[in-house]
């Protein structure tokens, strides 16, 4: 049976002190249940969208995005959306890009999203950097929170950087080449871990 994130928080917290305080403050990592291989396209032109935005402007402009297609937000529907249309939503020349590359290359079948979760952690990340825009961060947040991947160290997110320095580092914040290393005691629940970083970094206990 497969481990889940509530089984996750609590081996962690039986592991290290620190980590057993953030699972008292915040409870078991929650997260909502994974969404079906149908919307796994969606979920990624959603990522693409928010990139370098915050919260409510990503959310603002996906919504426009959404808006322009009728029916199922697939590759194919994205497809044939004018440039100048998704200009006017919002996007920006290279955000425009790199979404239809994503709908081109999954319409063409260079990106098997269907068949996406029975690769490995690497092998999904190799995946999809291959299209214009999507790089290992977007691909570590889609292994995380689109296929629930257990065991991803997103050590270049600012939040999980962030996040260790105030919980673990007393208040200093690492590198990325600095915090990779150190997430392999959290193995093999560093997606775990990394929540717990995310929410040190908004709690103001540790800043």
């Amino acid at each position: 049976m497969p481990v889940t994130h509530q089984v996750a928080s609590q081996e962690l917290a039986r592991r290290d002190k620190v980590m057993r305080e953030l699972v008292d403050r915040h409870g078991s990592m929650k997260i909502g249940a994974a969404p079906p291989a149908s919307k796994r396209f969606e979920t990624l032109s959603n990522a693409i969208v928010s990139q370098q935005l915050n919260g409510r402007a990503a959310a603002s402009i996906w919504a426009r995005v959404k808006g322009l297609i009728d029916g199922p937000f697939t590759a194919e529907a994205v497809r044939i959306v004018p440039v100048t249309q998704l200009r006017e939503a919002g996007l920006s020349g290279a955000k425009c890009a790199s979404l239809l590359d994503l709908a081109e290359q999954v319409s063409d079948g260079r990106v098997r999203l269907d068949r996406i979760g029975r690769s490995t952690d690497d092998e999904v990340v190799e995946h999809l950097v291959g299209v214009r825009g999507i790089g290992p961060w977007t691909a570590q947040m889609f292994l995380m929170f689109t296929l629930r991947r257990l065991d991803v160290w997103p050590a270049g997110d600012y939040g999980v950087r962030s996040g260790y320095g105030r919980a673990f580092n007393g208040g200093v914040m690492p590198s990325a080449r600095e915090l990779a290393p150190l997430g392999d005691r959290f193995a093999p629940y560093r997606s775990v871990a990394a929540w717990y970083c995310w929410a040190a970094a908004d709690d103001p206990e540790y800043r």
